[in-house]
């Protein structure tokens, strides 16, 4: 991958980068998995009467079991001491937040995928996006880091390296190629 450049143009900034074959491929399958995540979180959403009156759509209002979901689509809200209630004040709230905001979190979270693999230069190569583009390249490639360091349990201080025989030892250079690029397109977006 070479760095973004962007370009000014009458009609607003582009931003121009290359990717070899590989990383092209390699992209795509990351984002067409975190789209299969989100879809299956999207399904796990119980059946609502009022949305067929109502045309509201509801979200699973149960927190996603899965680490990687969980990371992609936290709580709402937590509380910074215990709630003189209990525990259970936070899981409503967060229960009802859940419903209310999930279905519109995971459509722009497919959204900027969508965009993405619509952009993304079949076999490699030179490519352009818009600014809006770019943006939604900068959110998918943030999820897919979130979920990708999340398996990795990534934290502030590391891991820096996994040993050999560790099973997701390819995948720390893959993250931190995610880090590069999401990086230097964040930088090209503020202009720099």
């Amino acid at each position: 991958m070479r760095k973004w450049k962007r370009i000014q143009t009458a009609d607003g900034p582009r931003f121009r980068s290359s990717l070899a074959a590989h990383e092209a491929v390699l992209l795509q399958n990351l984002v067409t998995s975190l789209l299969g995540m989100l879809e299956e979180r999207e399904s796990s959403a119980p059946t609502d009467e009022l949305h067929a009156i109502t045309g509201i759509r509801t979200g699973n209002p149960q927190p996603p079991q899965d680490d990687t979901l969980r990371r992609l689509l936290p709580d709402f809200y937590r509380p910074a001491t215990e709630h003189p209630a209990g525990s259970g004040t936070a899981e409503s709230l967060n229960s009802a937040l859940r419903g209310l905001h999930e279905p519109e979190i995971i459509d722009a979270k497919r959204d900027a995928a969508q965009r993405l693999l619509g952009t993304l230069p079949d076999g490699g190569g030179k490519f352009e996006l818009t600014e809006s583009d770019a943006q939604a390249w900068a959110a998918s490639v943030n999820d897919v880091r979130l979920a990708l360091g999340t398996m990795l349990d990534i934290r502030p201080d590391g891991p820096h390296r996994l040993s050999q025989e560790h099973p997701m030892a390819g995948h720390l250079d893959v993250y931190q190629w995610l880090t590069v690029l999401q990086e230097y397109l964040v930088l090209g977006l503020m202009g720099k």
